[in-house]
């Protein structure tokens, strides 16, 4: 899949998992569990013990799930997680040659920004999806609300705090996807592996994508007063 198919797939779904969980085997059964909620999407971040075995094993057995890599800190990382057979990165922050790579790979990279000049930074390097991070400590909705306004090109990701309380108010707001880790995939639920509650869950979550969407079409539908 090329970039834009990826990115399409992630704004179409507006979902990204984030597995962060203490070992590969609980990583596996995380990214089974989801897929089968109806996310077919995962982003397995590096601080899993195994992390690119876990990328190398869902990249191979199932072609139809969009695998990612997550807290991708530097370039040599990078390139690990693409020869795993990663077909997007994430960031907490933005490192600027590591997107580079990713374009020169022809590889969707999706970098953590906060400020308006981070924003602007990653914009002049040609991307189109940012990760807010950590969204809910600075103002959640209301912060991406704000980024939204001057930057209606980009595609804001709101990662870090994003709850069942709060996840239709973040896509109202302008988020184009949600990052999602343990209010998903809750710690007891690979614990005492309990697959139908992340399920549940997966499916919680894009019912709730689903009626903020329907609430903003209806919106734009409504003739001025």
């Amino acid at each position: 899949m090329t970039p834009d198919d990826v990115r399409r797939r992630v704004e179409e779904t507006g979902i990204i998992p984030a597995i962060r969980v203490s070992s590969s085997d609980d990583a596996l059964f995380a990214a089974e569990a989801v897929s089968n909620g109806g996310i077919p999407i995962v982003e397995v971040t590096m601080t899993v013990p195994g992390a690119l075995e876990v990328v190398a094993e869902l990249a191979r057995q199932h072609r139809q799930m969009i695998v990612g890599a997550g807290t991708v800190l530097d370039l040599e990382t990078a390139r690990r997680c693409l020869d795993a057979g990663a077909c997007f990165l994430t960031s907490p922050g933005l490192d600027l040659s590591v997107v580079e790579f990713g374009r020169a790979q022809k590889v969707a990279v999706w970098p953590g920004v906060l400020t308006p000049s981070e924003v602007m930074a990653a914009r002049r390097a040609g991307c189109e999806l940012v990760k807010v991070f950590p969204c809910a400590q600075v103002g959640g909705p209301r912060y991406i609300h704000a980024l939204a306004r001057p930057f209606p090109d980009i595609g804001f990701i709101a990662s870090g705090g994003v709850k069942q309380t709060t996840a239709l108010e973040f896509i109202l707001a302008g988020a184009a996807a949600l990052g999602i880790g343990s209010e998903l995939i809750p710690p007891e639920c690979i614990e005492h592996r309990h697959p139908d509650r992340i399920r549940e869950l997966a499916r919680r979550f894009l019912g709730m994508v689903r009626a903020a969407r329907q609430q903003l079409a209806e919106a734009q539908e409504e003739p001025p007063v």
